[in-house]
């Protein structure tokens, strides 16, 4: 079974210096709710990896980084679409966990537990530390400029070694029903006469 790797900010939703600590300071990046309603509709897994070391640095609890998912999949979910797992890393980058993104913990501890093939599955992040994650267990990688994407271009061409580059999450949609669906350019990929939408429970879950 392939899935969909996703970052969380900077890819579906707005990068803040400061982090996002709250519902209120959530905001999901123009064409994300579109982008995950047309991936839905594949029946793949879609899947959201996210290094929160918000929760290591004693900022907010994790029961409010659970929260923030929760309503982000709520939102995801009314548009259309859905989001099936939300993995976070709680660490801080002094902890050395395997979890954190550039490592790759997370991707390896899901694809144990759903029987995911990561060589066949796509990552689509905004930083370097996402896509080396993803390379090191041979996902089709994705960089978005929207988030850190543009800074991080330099870093990503430095220690990756096949990766495509989209303008943002939409972008990188359109590569995949490219490659999913097997059709011509000049199809409507996003209408749903080309894809079929199948529905699945949500697991929010940290990493340890």
């Amino acid at each position: 079974m392939r899935a969909i790797f996703l970052d969380r900010d900077g890819v579906i939703c707005e990068n803040r210096s400061d982090h996002v600590k709250s519902w209120g300071e959530f905001r999901f990046l123009p064409g994300a709710k579109n982008s995950l309603a047309a991936l839905s509709r594949l029946g793949l897994p879609i899947i959201v990896i996210t290094n929160q070391a918000i929760i290591g640095r004693g900022m907010v609890p994790a029961s409010v980084v659970d929260d923030i998912h929760w309503r982000m999949v709520a939102e995801v979910e009314a548009h259309g679409g859905r989001i099936d797992r939300v993995m976070y890393c709680p660490h801080r980058p002094e902890d050395r966990c395997g979890c954190r993104k550039p490592e790759p913990g997370m991707l390896l501890q899901v694809a144990d537990e759903m029987g995911i093939d990561l060589a066949q599955s796509y990552l689509v992040g905004d930083a370097a530390t996402d896509l080396v994650a993803g390379r090191r267990v041979g996902c089709q990688t994705f960089l978005v400029l929207t988030g850190r994407g543009l800074q991080q271009l330099l870093p990503t061409f430095r220690s990756v070694d096949q990766f495509t580059i989209t303008r943002n999450l939409m972008g990188a949609t359109t590569h995949i029903l490219k490659a999913e669906l097997h059709v011509a350019d000049k199809l409507d990929l996003w209408s749903p006469t080309y894809v079929r939408r199948r529905s699945r429970p949500l697991s929010v879950a940290s990493s340890f």
